[in-house]
């Protein structure tokens, strides 16, 4: 494993001299917009393992994504190897159909600590609810970025993480959606403590998530992608573009559902990811049938 072959990845060729906010943010964009948030291997038959040279020729060798687990793993790597003061945090994720977090912790961020200030850094949550920056963790400050407005609240040494939504417009629909930006339209996306973690504290959950039937990854094959305007996801058969700020306050969101035979193509396409083994698209009913809003 080595740091150029990880910036020969994620396209990066600028400077890493200095471990200042903006090479960090340099870094993150350019990881986002290479490495794809996918749980396509548990449904092509393969399993996924966290250690690090396992997650390094997943993604870096063979140019693939991965959860958060995996993303969030290699990027904790990188900006360790570059000499940024960095540690794992755990995650509860919000469930919007419980209107609960869950109770067990679900997902992985990183804390970066740059001339004593902290900084989220979340290269792992996919689809719209996907920062674009570094966010500064102070608690109750709007945040603006490309993608939306996003706050962190504090209560008693909880965090919580969340994002004010946007109208969207559909494009094969006359009429743009009514949500409208407010304190109405927040979604909650986690929340967390600053409790430093290891990578082998998921362990369990990496397992369980790929055995427990119940769970939104066993019942939607997901890949998700940040480009320059927006957002890419194919769930199932179904693939989703996002443009932000198509127009004021809205997004645009073109959707189009595939066949089998068009999915491998879609994938190198969209995603660059060429899978060795046949996937097996899955999108259960009953489901939203995209990640604009779901993730």
């Amino acid at each position: 494993m080595n740091i150029e072959e990880y910036f020969a990845r994620i396209s990066y060729d600028g400077s890493h001299k200095d471990t200042d906010l903006q090479t960090l943010t340099d870094i993150f964009q350019h990881h986002i917009r290479a490495i794809p948030f996918e749980n396509l291997s548990m449904h092509c038959g393969e399993d996924i393992h966290l250690e690090l040279e396992a997650t390094y020729n997943k993604i870096v060798r063979k140019s693939r994504g991965g959860w958060c687990l995996e993303s969030n793993h290699l990027l904790f790597w990188a900006l360790q190897e570059l000499g940024y003061d960095v540690c794992i945090l755990g995650a509860n994720s919000y469930d919007p159909a419980e209107r609960a977090y869950t109770d067990e912790m679900n997902h992985i961020l990183l804390k970066v600590v740059i001339q004593g200030s902290s900084y989220i850094v979340d290269a792992g949550f996919g689809g719209a609810y996907q920062a674009w920056q570094p966010l500064m963790l102070v608690p109750g400050k709007d945040q603006p970025q490309i993608p939306g407005i996003f706050r962190f609240l504090e209560d008693n040494g909880t965090w919580y993480f969340e994002k004010v939504k946007r109208k969207h417009h559909v494009s094969e629909q006359s009429v743009p959606s009514t949500v409208t930006p407010g304190l109405g339209n927040i979604r909650k996306i986690y929340t967390f403590t600053l409790e430093p973690r290891q990578i082998d504290d998921f362990q369990e959950l990496n397992a369980y998530l790929q055995v427990d039937s119940d769970n939104i990854l066993r019942k939607k094959s997901i890949c998700t992608l940040q480009t320059l305007e927006g957002v890419y996801a194919l769930v199932g058969w179904t693939f989703s573009e996002m443009k932000y700020n198509y127009m004021e306050d809205m997004d645009l969101l073109q959707i189009t559902t595939f066949t089998d035979e068009e999915l491998e193509k879609t994938l190198k396409e969209k995603f660059n990811i060429v899978l060795e083994n046949k996937l097996v698209p899955i999108n259960v009913r009953g489901l939203p049938p995209n990640l604009v809003d779901t993730v």
